[in-house]
Formats: C-alpha cells, structure tokens, sequence
C-alpha cells in the first residue's frame, strides 16, 4: 500500500476517534502485537496522532500501549519504525508524567499507577536489551532519547530507584555511543533535570559516569564543536553539579592535575562557570578551588594559561571575597609581564607571538572589565593596584588600573576606607617602603605622560590615575590638579587643537610640573622627587623612549630645589655618567642643564663650568698619559660638543641680568676654551657655530642698549671667517659653511657694527659658498643621497640667513655685491647657483623696497638684462623668483622716483611662464617686458644692453630666445627715443659676432639693426660698418 494511502487512512482512524474513541484505541492496541512491520508503522503513527489530539482519553490505555510497545521492541531491530516507537514513548509518556506529578488529582489508582511504573521499566529494560547496540546514529539518537525520558519518569517511584541506578551505565553507554553530541546531551539533560528534583542518595560511582563521559565529550579537542553545543554540554555538567555538587567539584579538581591539557582547560572553564551560577554551595566551597586553580599558576602550556586567567575573570566577577587566600590581581600582572618577557624575547614563531599578544590582551580586558561594586572587590584591588603603577613592565596594563581607581575613587576617598578595611601593617609596609613612595608614583606617571611612544590612550590613564590619586601624592595639589588635569586630558582627546605635535605636549607636562611644584613649597618632597627621577634616569637604557623626557624632568625639578648643594650633585651625577657619543644622550645633557638654569641660572652655570674644566685641565702643563688619553677619547671629544651646546643653550634661558654678568666672561669663554681643546672634527664645528647662533640670539634679546666686547666678537668672526675659507676650498657638501652663514646672521647684529670693508669680504665669502656651491653635478649626488632632505632643508635655511645678512649691508653699500656676485651668478651655466642667486636678489630686493632704499635703482638695467632671460629659465622656481625680483625692482623704482608705477598683472602673468609649451613661456615673458619697459628709465640703456650681450655670449636655449626677445621688444618701444645711446648699441651688437654662439642669436642681432636702421639709419651705419671702432670713438661720436 502506497505511503499516501496509509496517511490517508490514519487520518481518517484518527478522525474517527471523535466518536469512537475507545473502538479506535482498541483496534490500534490489537494491531501492535500483529506481525508486519508496515502494519506497526501505521499503528504507531495513528497512535501519536491520537496522544497529540486525545490526550486526555489516552490515559485510560497508558498500559495497554506499553505492553503493546514492548512486542514492538522485541522484534524491531532498527530503521523508521524504531524511531517512530521512540517518539511515541517519548511522546506518551510526557502525559504519563504531568499526571503523575499531578497528586490528588491523578486518574489512576495506586494500584494502576504500580502496574503502569512496572511496564515502563519492562519497556526499559526491553529497550535497552534489544536496541542498545543499534548502528545508525539516527536509531542511537532515538534510542537514548526515549531511555533518558523513561529513567526520568521511573525516578517519580522510589521503589524503582535502585533498578533507575542500575541503569545509569547503560545510558551513559548510549550517551558516549551517539555522534551528535548536542542531540545526545539534550537527552540526557532530560533524565538529570528529572533527577535534580529526586531527594535521594545517589551512586557516587555510577554518576561519575555520566560525568566522565559528559566531561570527555566537552574536553575531546578532536572534534570542532559549535559554541551551541560547548553551552549545551557545559549546561549539562552545571545540572549533574547541582545534583551531586561535592563529588562534581572533586572531580573537576582531579581534572586540573591532569596530563591532557584539553582535560584542564576543560575543567578550569566548568569551575569558572560554576563560579559565575553563584550556586550556594560553589560559594561555600570557591576558597578550595581557587586553591587548587592556584597550583596551575606556574604551568607554561598556553591554553592553560588563557584558562586560568578566564577563570579568574569568571571569579572576580562572582565573589571576590573567595579570592583571599590568592592574589588573583597579582596573578593578572604577574602573566601580562610573562607574555611581555616573552615577546620581547623574539624567539617566537609567528603563531606563538599571537598567542602571547591575545594573553595580554585578555589581561587588559580582564582586569578593565572588573566590576568594583562585586562584594570584596574594593578590598582587594585597593591598595595593591598601586603596586602595578610603579614597575615598567606593567606600562601597558595603566589603562584598567586607572579605571579601576577612578571607580573606587567615585566611591569614596579610598584612602579614607583603607584605614578602616585593610590590616595597618601591609599599608605601612607598602606605602613607606622604598617601593612606592609618593614620589615614586609621581615619576612613574610623569613618565608615561610624557613618553611620546605611550599613545595618547595611556598617557591620559596616568594623568587620571594623578589625578585620582593626589591625596597619596601630596595633599596641596589637589586643587590645582583638578583645574589643570582636565585641560591636559582635552588636549590628548583631540578637544584642543593647539598643540600638534608631541615637542609642545611635553613643553605642556613640564610647565604643569613645575607649577605644581611651586605649589607645593615642600623642599624636602621636592628633593625627593629629583632622587627619584635620578634613579630611573640612571637606570632607564639610552634606547628608550622615555629618557629624553627624564632629562627634562629631572631638570624641571632641580630648578624648582633651593639647595645649591643638591642641585649641583645631582647634574654632576648625569653629566659624568652620560654618555655624549649616543646624541640622545648629548641632547639630554643640554636639556638637563638647560631646564635647571630656570630658575637656579647660575647653579647651572657654575656646575657647567666646574665640570668642563675637567675637560680642559693639563692643556698649559704636564699630564699623565692616561689622562691624556682620556681627554683625547671618543667620548670626551664628545661630550665638549655638548657642553658647547649646553651653553648656548643657557644663554636662551638667562635673564637680561643674567646674561650681561655671565656671557663673555664664562659663556663665551668657556665655549671658545672647550672648543680649543677639541679635535675641531665636523661635531665640535657645527656645536661651535649652533652656540654662537645660540648666544648671539639672546644677546639681542637684552635690547638696543648692551654693546658686545670688540675684540671678542672680532675674535669669533675671524673663527667663522677662517671656517668659511676652510670649507669653501674643501667639500662643498658639508653643513658647516651653511651653518656658518646662519651664525654670522645673528652675530653681525650685534652692537658695536662691524666695518663696512669687512662685512663686504664676509658676505662675498657667504656667497661664494652658498650660492656658487654646490656645483650642478654635486647637487645631482646630494639629492640621491639618504640625506638629502636634511641637506637641501639646511642650505635653503641658509639663502634666507643670508639674504637677511645682507639687509646689515644696506646701511652703507650694496654696490659691490650686486655687481660682484648677482651679476655674475645669475648667468651661470649653474642652474642651481641661478636658482640661489635669485633667492638671494629677491630677499635683497624686499629689503630695499622695506627700507627704501633706492641703491637697487643703480643697477636697474642690467638687473633688468639679467633677470629677463630667466624668466624663461628651465627651472619653474627660478622663473617665478625672477618675475618676483622684476616686481620688486619696479616697485622701487616708483619709491626713488616718487613717480606712478604701471606693473599691470604681472601676478596673473606668473601661470603662463608655468605652462610646459615654451611658445607660451616666451609669450608671457614678452607681456612680462612690455610691462617693465612703461616704467624703464633710458639712462640706463646700456647697462640693460650689456646684460643681454653677456647672455647672448654666456646662455643656451630658451634663455637666448628670451634675451632676444626682451631686447627686440625694448627696441620697438623706445628705438625712437635713444639716439645718443645707438652708436654704443650697435658697438655692442657688433661684439656679439665674435661669439662661437652666434649663430642661436643671430637673427635677433639682425632685427635688432633693421629696426636701429629705420629709426637712426645714418648713425647705425656709420657705427656698425666701419672695420675697428674702440668704445670710447663710439660713445664721444653718439655723444
């Protein structure tokens, strides 16, 4: 018969039972003990149709279907109907249960009730005798569902509770056979949920079983498990703990000292969940297993580690009161330093790095996550966390501990609490042992604060935990630390824009450093503060990132200390024990100094000066040759460098009075002392010329009025000045005689004025060797170089220094360096030396326009004749610069004359010479002309016509064609109007015909002397035709 027949006709038995029930249930319980699978098929369908439609009539034959149930079971041997019974036991006895446990109001007799528990267990142990060793995982699924429901209902009689106990193997057997074991532990959760409302003694051996098998299914790394089935599983051991909560403890302690990692791990996840289900009984016995976790402290397998520190989360979480007897926050810091060790190690594989990298993470997320309101949680963080603050290796772990503080702070002063929760002898013990004093704390978190390698993220965590933490610290900053750790946090979390990067974030901490220094006017605790930074200045490696902060600390606190003793002991200790060869360590030995001549500038001074006669001692006597040794060393040569920067350094800090009691007699004395006694190699040089920057600088600052020594200043020019001859002769890619230019910018402006002779030379010797060199091919190696940024940075620092040296000249003569140097320098075959001659002509030119000053109008033609090729030069920068410089021209020209000025947009004019056609760039070059020529003044013809001759004779290319054009376009302007200057003109046109370029200007020379021709025809003949004319028989015949 065809399936769809046989529903047809249940459906149909089915309705039938509306009004014939009892016949319909009769026939059904007839047709089980008939032969025939498909007939017991059909039967078992019909008759969970009918419990799913009459339950309540189904009572009456409850044991009628079990008998009927186990014929089915005798000879059913698996496949569709096997599990079709199953779902009907299943299905059967969910009603069979609800109406046991319903009491008074239960259907049956005790005598039917008695018969009804007796056919079950037959059904049970006919089940279990025939389909326990079923193949298919379908069946076992089956088979195990319907055994774990009929040992829970079973479980409601307690004379059949022996017989249930008996069987407790068998279902754990089935349990371990079935391959899903998300199905297979719902089933057995069925049988321990009935089983946790027994009251009665369980077999502590046979339940371990089934706590065994659950336990190896949850623990068996073989198999990939979904989080549902790990839940379901951890479920189940949570139930089986609830049930027998000694022996589920026990074994799960037995777990931990297992050889199988995965059996520990496993066992150290249940113990945490039980932790979390704050089940009365884990509370009770939650001491004994953190005991036992605590064992496993030591243990170097990775998952176990991760466990161990999952479950502490899952403890702290509970009850931190059970925590007691181990320092579990100790435990936290203690593995996140271990994970540290080992990643900086660097011995391990890519894989293994990842693992210690999530370690600490989980750390991190751990000990930020805690909950200060779980009960004890207060007393144990509090104080201990503080120990954590202090130690390096726990930088990364500032974040949590400040938010725990800032918790425990929001509820209550902790300090206030401690003295009432916590044993007085571990406060005192900790709080006034050398390991955290308030001092140390305080540098501990200046430290991070300041460190630039920190992260905006931690460096606000130690202002927080400051700020938290201020009546530790010291009690008379806590007001001003509340107004100002805001406004420090602003800038970190991007709510202040004004400081960009980290240098002014630092300037920032220090200047909050000092003003809480100053606000405490404690000079013992000031003291105290300066050995501590000593001590983790001396200790912390060169490497670090937070040394160069020390430095400044140190220096900071040692300006805010009165005693001259102390301070004078202290920057001994770091300038002797600093080693100058590391320049991170030069430099903090000038921010040391620098920073503590704040406010005690003479202190600095004297300990500067004490320590660098040592470096100079036996120069005018008889020395050992160790000695001798020691002063010629590496590390001496540089550590004079850095003391010649320190004082140069100390000069920018010095007061007015300061400065004009100290300066030329130990600043500038000792400078020239130390640098004497060096080996004047590249470092000592360039500390030699940054100090005088340095000096000279704050000199100016004093005012108008304070005049430098002669004779010491013409000492330090005649120094720079054999510098600049020195390296001028030598390699042109050194820094020093750019460095040497940036020097003599300052010193020249001091008081008394040097002679006008000898600034001259000076400036010549400047410009011979930045704006001459280096040469076009060296340029082309220097930008190939690693340092080329440097370099190039430096020698355009360098233009402009030079550019504002000149602006000194300008009050007496500009004569002779613009024709000296500009002329010559801007019609190289150099482009880059144009390039600089122009910066330098611009800045020149600005200057006179400023002061106005009409000594550029001098030179106004042949500026004009230069500048004009270049307005097609191949570099767009120089082009630029010479439209500049003809603008500035212009513009001075207008001044000297007190006449109107028609530059028209020579601005807008700009962009065409950028175009990449060179059509376009002569084109806009000769609107650029038209421009200049309405404001030219023609007595300076000539000296324009020279110019261009020099770049006909001198030029290539485009810079020719512009010559030319400029020339023909003056030409047709004023052709008319300069009669007596055509005889020298065409002479010098005529010169031109000797040149070996001829032939590139040619064409303009012939229009040039057609248009002379049609203006002057008789003068220009008689002038270029005859066979040898000097200059002075054409200029007195024009004339």
């Amino acid at each position: 018969m065809p399936d769809s027949m046989r529903m047809a006709a249940s459906n149909v038995l089915v309705a039938l039972a509306w009004t014939h029930f009892t016949l319909v249930m009769a026939e059904l319980q007839g047709h089980l003990k008939a032969t025939g699978e498909m007939s017991k098929e059909f039967v078992l369908i019909t008759l969970s149709k009918l419990f799913t439609n009459y339950a309540p009539q189904c009572i009456s034959f409850v044991w009628l279907t079990l008998a009927g149930l186990r014929s089915v079971v005798g000879w059913v041997r698996g496949g569709r109907t096997l599990r079709i019974a199953c779902a009907v036991v299943k299905q059967l006895l969910e009603g069979v249960k609800v109406h046991l446990c319903s009491g008074k109001q239960c259907p049956w007799p005790a005598v039917e009730i008695e018969q009804i528990y007796k056919s079950l267990y037959q059904l049970l142990c006919s089940v279990l005798r025939n389909w326990q060793d079923c193949q298919e995982e379908k069946d076992k699924q089956a088979v195990l569902g319907a055994v774990a429901t009929m040992m829970a209902v079973l479980l409601q009689e307690e004379l059949l509770r022996e017989h249930v106990w008996e069987q407790l193997l068998c279902l754990g057997h089935l349990y371990q056979e079935v391959q899903d074991t998300c199905m297979g532990t719902k089933s057995l959760n069925i049988f321990l949920e009935a089983l946790e409302g027994v009251q009665s003694v369980i077999p502590r051996d046979k339940f371990l079983a089934i706590t065994s098998a659950v336990f190896y299914q949850l623990s068996d790394n073989t198999k990939e498990r979904s989080e549902a089935d790990r839940a379901e599983l951890t479920h189940c051991i949570l139930l089986q703990a609830r049930i027998c909560p000694e022996e589920t403890v026990l074994f799960l302690q037995s777990q931990l000292g297992a050889d199988r990692e995965a059996g520990c791990v496993a066992a150290l996840g249940l113990l945490g969940a039980l932790a979390r289900s704050d089940e009365p009984v884990m509370t009770e016995k939650l001491p004994q297993v953190v005991e036992a976790v605590q064992c496993l402290c030591s243990d170097p397998r990775t998952q176990v580690r991760r466990a161990i520190l999952h479950f502490i989360k899952d403890v702290l979480s509970a009850n931190a009161q059970s925590c007691s007897a181990w320092d579990v926050v100790g435990h936290i810091f203690s593995e996140f330093s271990r994970t540290t060790g080992r990643r900086a190690a660097g011995d391990l594989s890519a894989q293994e790095a990842r693992e210690e990298g999530a370690l600490q993470e989980l750390c991190v997320d751990i000990l930020g996550s805690l909950d200060v309101s779980v009960r004890g949680m207060s007393k144990l963080l509090w104080p201990r966390l503080l120990l954590y603050v202090v130690p390096a290796q726990y930088t990364g772990m500032l974040i949590p501990v400040s938010r725990c503080v800032q918790a425990l702070a929001e509820g209550g002063d902790p300090m206030v609490r401690e003295l009432e929760e916590l044993d007085p002898h571990f406060l005192s013990s900790m709080f006034q042992g050398p390991l955290l004093t308030p001092q140390t704390l305080l540098a501990r978190l200046l430290v991070v604060a300041g460190s630039p390698f920190a992260g905006s993220e931690l460096q606000a965590a130690a202002l927080r935990l400051m700020q938290n933490l201020h009546s530790k610290i010291h009690r008379a900053v806590g007001a001003m630390w509340a107004a100002e750790i805001p406004l420090l946090l602003q800038c970190l979390e991007g709510k202040d824009e004004s400081f960009p990067d980290s240098a002014e974030w630092e300037q920032r901490l220090l200047k909050f450093l000092r003003a809480s220094l100053d606000t405490l006017e404690d000079e013992a605790w000031t003291k105290g503060l300066s050995c501590e930074l000593s001590r983790w200045l001396s200790s912390s490696p060169s490497s670090s990132g937070e040394k160069s902060f020390l430095y400044k600390a140190l220096g900071t606190v040692l300006g805010a200390c009165k005693e001259v003793l102390h301070i004078q002991e202290k920057l001994l200790q770091h300038l002797e024990g600093a080693n100058a060869e590391e320049p991170s360590e030069a430099q903090g030995m000038i921010s040391l100094l620098s920073h503590a001549a704040e406010s005690n500038f003479h202190t600095a001074l004297d300990t500067l000066t004490m320590f660098a006669s040592r470096l100079c001692k036996g120069q005018n006597g008889r020395i050992s040759r160790r000695k001798k040794m020691e002063l010629d060393s590496r590390r001496a040569q540089a550590t004079r460098s850095a003391l010649i920067l320190a004082h140069g350094s100390l000069a920018l800090r010095a007061s007015k009075e300061q400065l004009l009691a100290r300066l030329e007699g130990d600043i500038v004395g000792n400078i020239l002392l130390l640098y004497s006694c060096s080996c004047r190699d590249l470092q000592n040089t360039l500390a030699l010329l940054q100090s005088i920057t340095d000096f000279s600088s704050a000199f100016q600052a004093v005012g108008d009025s304070a005049c430098f020594n002669p004779s010491l200043k013409g000492k330090l020019l005649e120094i720079l000045t054999e510098l600049l001859k020195k390296y001028y002769l030598g390699t042109p890619v050194s820094p020093v005689p750019l460095k040497v230019v940036l020097a003599l910018e300052q010193l020249s402006k001091l008081k008394p004025s040097l002679a006008t002779k000898d600034m001259c030379d000076i400036l010549i010797l400047c410009c011979k060797t930045v704006v001459l060199h280096p040469s076009a091919e060296m340029m082309l190696k220097i930008r190939k170089s690693q340092q080329a940024a440097q370099y190039l940075q430096l020698l355009q620092t360098s233009l402009k220094a030079l550019g504002r040296l000149m602006v000194v000249l300008l009050d007496t003569e500009t004569s002779g360096f613009f024709q000296n140097i500009v002329h010559r320098s801007m019609s190289s075959d150099n482009m880059w030396e144009r390039k600089r001659a122009l910066q330098i002509c611009s800045q020149l030119l600005a200057a006179c326009e400023e002061l106005r000053r009409g000594d550029a109008c001098k030179h106004f033609g042949s500026l004009v004749g230069l500048l004009a090729p270049l307005t097609c030069d191949p570099m767009p920068t120089s082009r630029q610069l010479a439209v500049t410089c003809l603008s500035s021209l212009l513009r001075i020209q207008a001044k000297a004359t007190n006449g109107g000025i028609e530059t028209g947009d020579i601005g807008s004019l700009c962009e065409g010479l950028n175009d990449c056609s060179t059509v376009c760039q002569l084109r806009t070059s000769s609107k650029i002309a038209r421009i200049v020529y309405r404001n030219f003044p023609l007595e300076h013809t000539i000296d324009f016509m020279m110019a261009i001759k020099d770049t006909f004779q001198k030029a290539k290319g485009m810079r020719v064609r512009a010559a030319g054009r400029w020339m023909i376009t003056f030409l047709h302007m004023y052709g008319e109007d300069i009669c007596r200057d055509v005889p020298l003109i065409t002479y010098i046109l005529r010169s031109c015909m000797s040149s070996p370029q001829r032939s590139m200007f040619t064409p303009f020379l012939s229009q040039a002397l057609v248009i002379l021709i049609r203006c002057h025809a008789d003068v220009t003949i008689n002038s270029f035709f005859p066979a040898a004319l000097s200059p002075q028989t054409v200029r007195h015949e024009g004339e």
